[in-house]
C-alpha cells in the first residue's frame, strides 16, 4: 500500500514549503521511492519553483511534468473534469512510488476563499490524509498570532476540510512566535483533537535571498562577488539622508538603498564594511539609474571589498515598494535555505510520531464518487476483459468506446456495419483503435450462432430458419458472443428496452448456479461512501424467495466492488414494531437470507432511517450490527426501489451507477436509454469486473 500524505494550508504565507521539505525528508528516510505531486499549478508559463525543489530531493526519479495535475484555468472551466484528471494523473505517479507527498495549492488564484475546500475535496478523492498548515502571523500587520488565535484558525480550517470528507492527520503552525511555540501547539491540539506542532519563526529562513531582491527591483549586479547573491537579506536601510544618519541605521546582513548620485554615502557605506565597528552588509542597491563616477570607481577598487553593488532605474520610492514584495522562497537553486528548512522541521516536529500516524489505517473509509469511478476503471484495466457493444449505430456508444480504448479499460467488439460505424466514428473525430467491428450477418459467425441458438431452443420449437433470423438481432448476436466465449460480457440498452436487452440472456446465458432469479442493483456513490440499492430495475413485486435471492445476490455484488455487505431488508416498520402482509413478507425473506447465507449480516424488517443513521438505528434496533451501518439496501418492491434511488440521486447529488444486472451466469448489463457517455464507460468497467469475479 502506497503511503499518501496531502499537505495543505488554510491561508497564504504559511511557509508550507518549509513543512513540505521536512516531510519529504522524513518520508525518504522511511521508504525507498518517494514521489511528489502537485494537483493544481498556476496557468502561466513559469515553472513552479517549490515543485522543482521537491522533485530534485524526491527519490522516485520523476520529471517535473510527471508531477503536475491541472492548472487553475482547467479547474475553473470544469471542476469535475479537472478533478477526474487529477485522480488519473496521481494514479500514474503512485504506480512508481512507495510514498507520495501531495502539495496543495498556494493561494495564488482569485478563488482563494474556497481554496481550502477545493484542497479538501482533492484530498478526499485521492484518499490522502491531510497535514494542515496554518499561519503563525497575522496576514495584516504581520504581528504574531496568539495561541488562542492559532487554535481558532486551525479549528475553522478543520471544520471546512471535514465538510469535504477529508481526513486530517495533524496540524502544524508555521511560522510561530518563538517564545510561545509550546503553548501554541498545546492550544491547537486541544481545539482540534489532532497531534499538533508549531515551528518557530526563523529570521534567516524568512529573509529573501539577495538574488530574489535584485529580481524584485529589476536591479543589475555591477560589482562584487556573484556568490554573495545566495546570502539572505535580513533588512533594508533606505539611505535618503546624510552619511552620519545612515551609518547608525545599518542592519547586520541587510542591504542599503542609495541614490546613485549620492557618491559620498556609497563610499562611506563601503568603508564601513572594512571597519570592525559597523555591521556586515549583504549588498548595496543604487537607484535612479545613475552610472558610478569613474573617480568613485577607482576609490572603490582601492577599498578592496567584495560587497555586491547593483543598479536599478527605479526611484527611491518605487525601489522601496518593490523591496516589500520580495519574498523568501525555497527553490531548487537555494540549497542553504532547503537545509535550514529541513533542520527547523526536524527540531520542532516529531517525525517518528508523524511516520507512525501515516502507517495507521485511514479512518472512516471515505469513498468519493470520482474516486470510486477511478477504482472501477483501474480494476477493469487490470482484468483485461473483452466486452461486446451491440449498439454501434448510437453516437454515445461510439464516444464511450473511444474513451474505453484510450484508457485501456477493456477490449471491444462493436456491432454494426463496419463501413458505416467507422465513417460515423471518423465524422465524430473518434479513434476506436483496434476495436473489432462486426456485422450481425458476418459470414463466419452468423451460421455458427444460428446453429447454436436452434440447438438451445429446440425444446421451444425454434427452427433453423427462425434461429437464423433471430440471431441477426444485435442483442441476440451479442449474447451469443458471450455465451460462446467470444466476449466476456455485453453492455446494451442505449437504444433498446430492458426487455430487449435481457430477454436473450434469459434464453441463452441463463442464471448462475444457486440463483433462481435475475435482479439488479444500483451502486449509489454518495459524497463519502458507496451504497448498494436492489432491486430497482427488474422485478416489480418479488416473492419471499425472490426477495431473499435479491439480498444474497446484492451482497455478492457489493463484495465484487469492495463494499463490505451489511444487508438491510427494508420495510415501513422496524423489528417487531409492525405487522401486515408486506411486513411479514420482508420478515420471512430476512429469515430465508439467514438460512441461505448465515455468515451475512442482515437485519429486517427495518426502516431506511434506522438502517442508515447510527443514532436512529441504535434507538430502534439496539445491538444490531446492521442498523445505522447498512451498506446494502434491499427494497420490498420495484416501485419503492426505483423511486428511492432517483430521489437520492437528485436530492443528495449522488452518482447512480447502474443498473447492474446480477444472477446471470455471465455478465450482461442494461443501460438506461438516457445514459450519458460517462454512464456507459462506467457500465463497461463494471461488466469487466463482473467477468473477472465470475471466473
Amino acid at each position: 500500500m502506497v503511503t499518501r500524505i496531502y499537505l495543505t494550508s488554510a491561508e497564504g504565507r504559511t511557509g508550507k514549503s518549509t513543512v513540505a521539505a521536512g516531510l519529504l525528508e522524513t518520508l525518504t528516510a522511511s521508504v525507498p521511492r518517494v514521489g511528489v505531486f502537485r494537483p493544481i499549478v498556476r496557468a502561466d508559463a513559469e515553472r513552479d519553483f517549490i515543485l522543482e525543489l521537491l522533485v530534485e530531493h524526491a527519490s522516485a526519479g520523476q520529471s517535473y511534468e510527471d508531477c503536475v495535475g491541472v492548472d487553475y484555468d482547467a479547474l475553473h472551466a470544469d471542476p469535475d473534469a479537472a478533478l477526474t484528471t487529477i485522480v488519473e494523473r496521481f494514479a500514474d505517479v503512485e504506480e512508481r512510488c512507495d510514498a507520495v507527498l501531495i502539495l496543495g495549492s498556494d493561494y495564488t488564484d482569485v478563488g482563494s476563499p474556497t481554496e481550502l475546500a477545493t484542497n479538501g475535496r482533492i484530498a478526499a478523492n485521492l484518499a490522502a490524509p491531510v497535514v494542515l498548515v496554518t499561519g503563525g502571523r497575522q496576514p495584516e500587520g504581520d504581528e504574531p498570532r496568539t495561541p488562542k488565535q492559532c487554535a481558532e484558525i486551525a479549528r475553522i480550517a478543520l471544520d471546512e476540510l471535514h465538510a469535504e470528507h477529508a481526513e486530517v492527520l495533524a496540524a502544524i503552525v508555521n511560522p510561530a512566535d518563538p517564545s510561545r511555540v509550546g503553548d501554541i501547539a498545546s492550544r491547537v491540539a486541544a481545539a482540534t483533537g489532532l497531534p499538533a506542532w508549531a515551528i518557530a519563526e526563523d529570521a534567516e529562513l524568512q529573509a529573501p535571498l539577495l538574488r530574489t531582491v535584485l529580481e524584485a527591483t529589476d536591479a543589475e549586479l555591477v560589482r562584487g562577488d556573484e556568490a554573495a547573491l545566495e546570502r539572505p537579506v535580513m533588512g533594508t536601510t533606505i539611505a535618503a539622508m546624510s552619511l552620519p544618519n545612515v551609518l547608525p541605521r545599518l542592519i547586520p546582513g541587510g542591504i542599503v538603498v542609495v541614490p546613485g548620485d549620492r557618491s559620498e554615502v556609497l563610499v562611506g557605506t563601503m568603508a564601513a564594511q572594512l571597519s570592525q565597528t559597523f555591521p556586515a552588509l549583504t549588498g548595496i542597491i543604487l537607484n535612479g539609474g545613475f552610472e558610478i563616477d569613474p573617480a568613485i570607481e577607482r576609490l572603490i577598487d582601492g577599498l578592496g571589498t567584495p560587497l555586491p553593488i547593483a543598479r536599478t532605474d527605479y526611484s527611491t520610492f518605487e525601489t522601496a515598494v518593490r523591496l516589500t514584495q520580495a519574498r523568501s522562497r525555497l527553490a531548487a537553486d537555494s540549497p542553504a535555505k532547503h537545509a535550514r528548512a529541513v533542520s527547523l522541521f526536524a527540531e520542532h516536529v516529531d517525525a517518528a510520531e508523524l511516520v507512525r500516524l501515516l502507517s495507521l489505517p485511514t479512518a472512516g473509509g471515505v469513498m468519493t464518487p470520482i474516486r470510486f469511478e477511478h477504482t472501477l476503471v483501474e480494476r477493469a484495466r487490470a482484468a483485461a476483459k473483452h466486452i461486446v457493444l451491440p449498439e454501434g449505430d448510437d453516437d454515445r456508444i461510439l464516444q464511450a468506446a473511444a474513451i474505453v480504448v484510450k484508457r485501456r479499460i477493456a477490449t471491444l467488439t462493436i456491432l454494426g456495419e463496419p463501413d458505416a460505424v467507422r465513417a460515423r466514428a471518423a465524422a465524430l473525430g473518434l479513434d476506436l483503435g483496434d476495436s473489432r467491428i462486426l456485422s450481425t450477418s458476418d459470414p463466419e459467425l452468423h451460421p455458427r450462432f444460428a446453429e447454436e441458438y436452434a440447438r438451445l431452443r429446440a425444446h421451444k420449437g425454434v427452427s433453423p430458419e427462425l434461429a437464423a433470423d433471430t440471431v441477426t438481432d444485435v442483442s441476440y448476436f451479442g449474447t451469443m458472443m458471450v455465451h460462446l466465449g467470444l466476449a466476456d460480457g455485453m453492455v446494451s440498452g442505449a437504444k433498446h428496452t430492458t426487455a430487449h436487452t435481457i430477454r436473450p440472456a434469459f434464453e441463452i446465458v441463463k442464471t448462475a448456479p444457486g440463483v433462481s432469479v435475475v435482479s439488479s442493483v444500483f451502486l449509489m456513490a454518495l459524497a463519502d461512501r458507496v451504497l448498494v440499492y436492489g432491486d430497482c430495475a427488474v422485478i416489480p413485486e418479488p416473492t419471499v424467495e425472490q426477495l431473499a435471492d435479491i439480498a444474497v445476490s446484492s451482497a455478492a455484488t457489493a463484495r465484487q466492488f469492495g463494499i463490505d455487505p451489511r444487508v438491510a431488508m427494508l420495510s415501513y416498520s422496524t423489528g417487531e414494531s409492525g405487522s401486515g402482509a408486506e411486513v411479514e413478507r420482508v420478515r420471512a425473506a430476512t429469515e430465508l437470507v439467514r438460512e441461505r447465507a448465515p455468515e451475512l449480516p442482515v437485519a429486517g424488517p427495518i426502516q431506511y432511517d434506522a438502517a442508515a443513521d447510527p443514532t436512529v438505528g441504535a434507538s430502534k434496533m439496539p445491538g444490531s450490527e446492521v442498523a445505522g451501518r447498512a451498506t446494502v439496501f434491499v427494497f420490498p418492491d420495484l416501485n419503492t426501489g426505483n423511486n428511492t434511488y432517483k430521489a437520492v440521486q437528485r436530492s443528495a447529488g449522488a452518482v447512480a451507477i447502474g443498473p447492474v444486472l446480477q444472477g446471470l451466469a455471465k455478465p450482461i448489463n442494461d443501460l438506461s436509454r438516457g445514459a450519458l457517455v460517462r454512464d456507459i464507460v462506467n457500465t463497461i468497467a463494471i461488466t469487466a469486473i463482473q467477468a473477472e469475479g465470475g471466473e
